[in-house]
């Protein structure tokens, strides 16, 4: 059994009435990182409102194709073959996940790996809302080295068995987000909650250019294009260091990310945000890892004097966007 070395609150303690009352702590493990790769393996540990461990489930999934870096998850084509399509578990994995927060590490990634298989089987995942373990640690405060699974699972004493095998990260996931949870609810912490908006439209197009198993180590300069909706908000101006983000402003990117890109852009735009694929004095703000790269981007920032951030700033800022009213 865990012991608990956060500051936690006992069975009989006041719970806060805010929290939600149950969680799904999910691991998907996939075949790649882009838009069009797929989940390969699955797995959900749901939790009470206090976090403990109601059950567990675990899936194969035979993607249709190539299974990626096998050296990573350990997963080979002749494993797969015999494995449920996506659209052949997508009743069990929603059950799973009715009516609770979708719970990752790095929950962004695995929303969105979910939402697009749900849109390809033309089906609606019933989740609302996801918290991202990443964010509880940065609210917490936690002494953690960086802000990987293994480092969080350190932290709180958790022995990982099987590293990116997704059974196992998601237990390992459940067992340091209840400790997290507890500390969380001790000290009236507002949980990082995020909207899972489902997909409404999907289209896969041929892949171009790739080999397959690329993908886990870096962008792929191919994208599957996706008009975005335009956003409705009005441009309210440049982004003013030290204050919020707006619903509105114009936010464009430039140079490599630790997350795949359409996935940044993805939240920039779920927060009402309007991602700009160039710079010009309209631009809000410019995120980047490397302002002093020299790219088009970065130079016209310079030039007009745009706010620049890094990825990590941006991440925070997407937590608390101001509110704007909808453009008549």
């Amino acid at each position: 059994m865990l012991e608990d070395r956060a500051t936690a609150v006992s069975s009989s303690s006041p719970w806060p009435t805010v929290y939600p009352k149950g969680y799904a702590v999910v691991d998907v493990e996939t075949t790649g990182l882009a838009r069009d790769d797929r989940i390969i393996s699955a797995a959900v540990y749901r939790l009470d409102a206090r976090g403990e461990v109601e059950d567990h489930w675990y899936t194969l999934v035979n993607p249709e194709r190539d299974p990626g870096p096998v050296w990573i998850h350990g997963l080979t084509s002749e494993v797969l073959e015999g494995a449920p399509l996506f659209a052949e578990v997508a009743e069990e994995f929603a059950a799973r996940l009715a009516d609770r927060v979708l719970v990752a590490h790095n929950a962004v990634f695995d929303w969105q790996m979910i939402a697009r298989e749900y849109a390809r089987a033309s089906k609606e995942p019933p989740v609302r809302q996801r918290l991202c373990t990443i964010a509880l640690s940065k609210e917490l405060g936690l002494p953690l080295p960086n802000f990987k699974l293994e480092s969080l699972a350190a932290h709180f004493g958790v022995v990982q068995q099987r590293a990116h095998h997704a059974l196992d990260d998601a237990r390992v996931l459940a067992e340091a987000f209840r400790p997290s949870l507890r500390a969380a609810a001790a000290g009236n912490v507002r949980l990082p909650l995020l909207e899972c908006r489902p997909l409404t439209e999907w289209s896969d197009a041929p892949r171009i250019g790739r080999q397959g198993g690329g993908g886990y180590g870096g962008s792929s300069s191919w994208r599957p294009a996706r008009k975005r909706p335009a956003c409705p908000y009005p441009n309210p101006g440049r982004y003013e260091p030290g204050k919020r983000l707006k619903q509105g402003m114009r936010v464009a990117f430039s140079g490599d990310t630790s997350t795949e890109r359409d996935l940044l852009e993805d939240r920039a735009t779920e927060a009402g945000l309007h991602v700009a694929t160039s710079l010009s004095r309209l631009t809000s703000l410019l995120v980047t890892n490397d302002p002093d790269s020299g790219t088009s981007k970065t130079a016209k920032a310079r030039q007009f004097g745009t706010p620049v951030v890094d990825e990590a700033a941006f991440g925070q800022l997407l937590r608390d966007v101001e509110s704007a009213e909808k453009a008549s």
